[in-house]
């Protein structure tokens, strides 16, 4: 069963309950995808790696037994995003416009994003770290990019991020390929961070701003 599917029929249930009942318990969401790693890495479903927190989640959540992904990040992304398959979404390679339907490199305004769905039934929506469902130049110094390296102008189109397409707030990068301890094309929301601590490294970071969402998230009444 494809996971994006479960997520979607799970929040069609809520969107549902949401206008059937006021008083229905609206349960809190934290998604987290970890890219170009098998699920049979993690410590839950057998893996050798040491990973604690996660098992922690999986054995006080569910765990599905399948899982089809679009062989690349942006692709699946799209789809999990989206609820979409990638063609539909607009994403079916990468994040450039090959100029043919389903390959135009951005996210479909056709299709409607978690957040976006979630934020119309009353949701906090936050998102921390890699995007890339953005249009890309196409540049031959497509690399390991360092913020300092090279003056590209706008990341991509800001109208594209993640702010623009159903989230709160976004600390994160645009692009898909970045240097942890130099990020390019981070941003916060629309503005972009120009430089970081000496001691910054990316995944830390993440973590932290995760958490502080979450902590500022749960001071009201509404789920996020």
């Amino acid at each position: 069963m494809n996971l994006s599917w479960q997520l979607w029929n799970f929040l069609l249930l809520i969107m549902l309950s949401t206008a059937c009942s006021e008083t229905v318990h609206r349960p809190n969401i934290v998604l987290i995808m970890a890219a170009d790693m098998g699920y049979s890495d993690l410590g839950s479903y057998g893996g050798e790696i040491d990973t604690p927190n996660l098992d922690r989640l999986a054995m006080g959540g569910l765990r599905f037994t399948q899982f089809y992904n679009a062989s690349r990040c942006c692709p699946t992304r799209a789809s999990l995003m989206t609820g979409l398959y990638p063609h539909q979404a607009g994403m079916g390679r990468m994040t450039f416009d090959e100029g043919l339907p389903g390959y135009r490199g951005v996210l479909s305004r056709n299709a409607v994003t978690l957040a976006e769905a979630l934020k119309k039934v009353g949701y906090h929506t936050a998102m921390v770290g890699k995007w890339h469902l953005s249009p890309t130049k196409n540049s031959s110094d497509n690399a390991l990019w360092v913020s300092g390296l090279k003056d590209l102008g706008k990341f991509s189109d800001p109208a594209t991020y993640p702010v623009n397409r159903g989230f709160d707030e976004h600390w994160g990068t645009i692009w898909g390929v970045v240097n942890f301890f130099d990020p390019f094309s981070l941003v916060h929301n629309t503005t972009p961070i120009e430089s970081v601590p000496e001691n910054f490294y990316y995944t830390d970071e993440l973590n932290d701003r995760a958490a502080g969402y979450i902590e500022r998230y749960s001071q009201d009444d509404k789920p996020f």
